[in-house]
C-alpha cells in the first residue's frame, strides 16, 4: 500500500484546509461557550462536498473513495479547530448518509441523498438507548407491524445532531425471539413525522457546538418503504455505519493532533524561562517529540483503515484498532498540550483547554476504548 498522495488527493487537502481556516473559525470561543449549531457553516461546508463526499455524483455526493474521504477529513479537522462542528459533519455523514447510500432502495437515495449532501438537511443515527449503552442487545424500542407499515414506540439517547437533525436513521426491535442479528430492523425517518419528538438537548464537557440529545418515539407510524435495508437487517445496516464511522471519524483527529503539535512547537521555541526557550527542556522536548511518534503512527494506522474499508470484505478489525490508538492519541496529545503551555494553557484564549475538552469525548462516543478493546480481542479467538 502506498499512502503518497496523489495529486488529486493534495489538491483536495490544500483546499480543505484553505477553506476551513478562513471560514469555519470566527467567533468560535462564542460559539463553543453559547452551545450554538451553525446552519450556515453548515451550508458553507456543503458548498465543497464535505457532506456527501463518497456518495456518488448521481445523488448529488463528491464521489471520492475512502482513503480519500480520509484525507479531506483530516485536513478538515486540522483547518477547522471547531471540534464540534468536525464531530457533527463526521456523524452527519459516517453514520447516516453511508448507510442510507450503501443499504437504501433506488427511491430512498433519490429522496434523501441530494438534500443531505447539499447541507439542506441535518442527518443522525439513533442506536444507543437511555438504558443500553455499549449494550446494543438490550435494546427496549420496539416496531410492530400495523398493516401496511410499523409502529414504533420508545426512545434514543445521546444522539449527536439529534436536537436538529432533519432525517434520522433509528433502530427497533421486530423480533424479539432472533436478538440483534435478525431481530432489529432500521428505519429511516423524518423530523416532522408525527410522533417523532426531539426531546431534551444535554449540556456536554467538550463538543459543545454539536448538539447531543434524546429522540422519542411515541407511537410513531412508519409506512413499509421507510426500512432501511431489510426487514430484520439492522444489524447490516449498524455494521456499515461503525465500520465507516471508526476508520474515518478518527482522521480528524490526525488533523487536530498535527494542529495541537505545531502549535506546541511554537510555543515551546517563543516561550522562554531561566533563560532559554522551554523546548530546550528536556521534559517539554520529549512531549513535543511523543506527539510527533502518535501523529505519524495515528495517520498510519487510520490510513491503512480506510484503504481496507474500500478493498477488503470486512473492515471492523481495523476500524476498532484505528478508532482505539487515534482517539486516545488524540487524548493524550491534547492533555500534553496544555501541559506544554502551562497556566496559559489553562485559558480558554489559548483554545487548548479547548481541544482536551472535546478530545475527551473521542474515547467514548463511536465505542468506547473498552469496548473496542474487547471487539479486538474476539478478533483474535479471546
Amino acid at each position: 500500500m502506498d499512502f503518497a498522495y496523489s495529486d488529486e488527493q493534495k489538491a483536495l487537502r490544500e483546499s480543505t484546509i484553505r477553506f476551513a481556516r478562513g471560514a469555519l473559525n470566527e467567533q468560535l470561543a462564542e460559539r463553543d461557550r453559547e452551545q450554538v449549531f451553525s446552519r450556515e457553516l453548515w451550508r458553507e461546508c456543503a458548498r465543497i462536498g464535505i457532506q456527501g463526499l463518497p456518495v456518488p455524483e448521481a445523488y448529488g455526493g463528491t464521489g471520492l473513495d475512502a482513503l480519500s474521504c480520509a484525507v479531506v477529513l483530516e485536513a478538515l479537522g486540522y483547518g477547522c479547530r471547531d471540534g464540534g462542528l468536525v464531530f457533527s459533519l463526521s456523524a452527519h455523514l459516517l453514520a447516516c448518509v453511508v448507510p442510507l447510500w450503501r443499504h437504501g432502495s433506488e427511491a430512498q437515495k433519490r429522496r434523501y441523498l441530494p438534500g443531505l449532501c447539499d447541507g439542506t438537511l441535518v442527518g443522525a443515527h439513533a442506536i444507543t438507548e437511555p438504558g443500553s449503552g455499549s449494550d446494543s442487545f438490550s435494546m427496549r424500542t420496539r416496531a410492530e407491524r400495523d398493516g401496511e407499515g410499523w409502529r414504533i414506540n420508545g426512545s434514543k439517547t445521546f444522539i449527536s445532531n439529534g436536537p436538529v437533525a432533519d432525517v434520522a436513521v433509528i433502530f427497533a426491535v421486530t423480533d424479539a425471539d432472533k436478538g440483534f442479528h435478525g431481530g432489529v430492523t432500521a428505519f429511516l425517518v423524518e423530523r416532522e413525522t408525527p410522533g417523532f419528538v426531539a426531546g431534551q438537548k444535554f449540556e456536554k464537557m467538550g463538543l459543545r457546538t454539536s448538539p447531543v440529545g434524546e429522540l422519542v418515539f411515541d407511537d410513531l407510524f412508519l409506512p413499509a418503504e421507510a426500512v432501511l435495508g431489510e426487514v430484520g437487517g439492522g444489524a447490516a445496516v449498524f455494521a456499515t455505519a461503525m465500520d465507516w464511522e471508526r476508520c474515518l471519524l478518527v482522521a480528524g483527529h490526525v488533523g487536530t493532533i498535527e494542529r495541537l503539535l505545531e502549535t506546541s512547537i511554537a510555543y515551546a521555541r517563543t516561550r522562554n524561562q531561566f533563560g532559554q526557550a522551554i523546548g530546550k527542556f528536556q521534559a517539554v522536548a520529549h512531549k513535543i517529540a511523543d506527539m510527533k511518534v502518535q501523529l505519524e503512527a495515528a495517520r498510519l494506522l487510520t490510513y491503512r483503515a480506510a484503504w481496507r474499508l474500500q478493498n477488503l470484505r470486512n473492515a471492523s478489525l481495523d476500524a476498532s484498532m484505528a478508532k482505539l490508538m487515534v482517539s486516545e492519541s488524540l487524548l493524550r496529545t491534547a492533555l500534553d498540550a496544555v501541559h506544554v503551555h502551562g497556566g496559559y494553557g489553562y485559558m480558554v484564549e489559548y483554545e487548548v483547554e479547548r481541544a482536551l475538552r472535546d478530545a475527551v469525548g473521542s474515547t467514548i462516543y463511536s465505542g468506547t476504548s473498552e469496548m473496542q478493546r474487547s471487539i479486538i480481542a474476539r478478533w483474535l479467538g479471546l
